[in-house]
């Protein structure tokens, strides 16, 4: 199982133009579906003047979500030749909005999906795309006493705790790769009186 994906370091800017009509393409890098409707909300109202906000995006480590829409344009025109791009670069966790400024001249089926690709593929071009590992949240909580045997194992399979509470019961996060989750959390449980559970990314 592969334990890393593709996605966008940062926000990303491109276009295209066609006969006066101007494609303005947003990538984004997302988690959750509410930040796909937050930023929607943030591009509907700074270009409120624009004849349509055309997205697509693709959400989960294993490409879970996904949704695409034409906003008006005709079906299969706008949507999914943006989705087409992010499956070709095997990106997910990805947001990308295309606003469309018509110019007058009708493009066509053909033209619209031409122009809808084109305006993505620009954007992602001048994207940093980098590759991040599938990572596991988990809470550990232990007594105190068991510190010393519970830092061991983090040592030894190069785990760092994040927010670390030691007092008499103990309490870390732990970031842990897929490929090491089962091996350490066997090792874990082998402690007395430790517990562990996995979180969600709100948590």
């Amino acid at each position: 199982m592969d334990d890393s994906f593709r996605t966008l370091e940062k926000p990303a800017e491109g276009g295209y133009r066609e006969k006066g009509s101007r494609f303005i393409a947003y990538g984004f890098p997302v988690m959750q579906e509410n930040e796909v409707k937050s930023i929607l909300a943030g591009i509907r109202k700074k270009y409120h003047d624009a004849r349509h906000h055309c997205y697509a995006y693709r959400l989960g480590y294993r490409n879970e979500v996904y949704r695409v829409n034409d906003d008006g344009e005709p079906s299969g025109t706008a949507g999914r030749p943006i989705y087409g791009q992010i499956a070709s670069n095997n990106l997910t966790n990805i947001l990308i909005v295309v606003v469309r400024y018509f110019g007058g001249t009708l493009l066509g089926t053909r033209g619209l999906i031409n122009a809808y690709r084109s305006a993505t593929a620009d954007m992602l071009s001048r994207a940093i795309i980098v590759t991040r590992l599938v990572e596991v949240r988990l809470r550990v909580i232990f007594p105190f006493e068991m510190l010393s045997p519970v830092m061991k194992i983090l040592k030894d399979e190069a785990v760092i705790p994040v927010t670390p509470v030691y007092e008499a019961t103990c309490s870390m996060v732990l970031m842990v790769g897929e490929k090491l989750l089962d091996r350490l959390v066997g090792r874990l449980q082998t402690i007395s009186g430790l517990t562990c559970e996995s979180l969600q990314i709100d948590d």
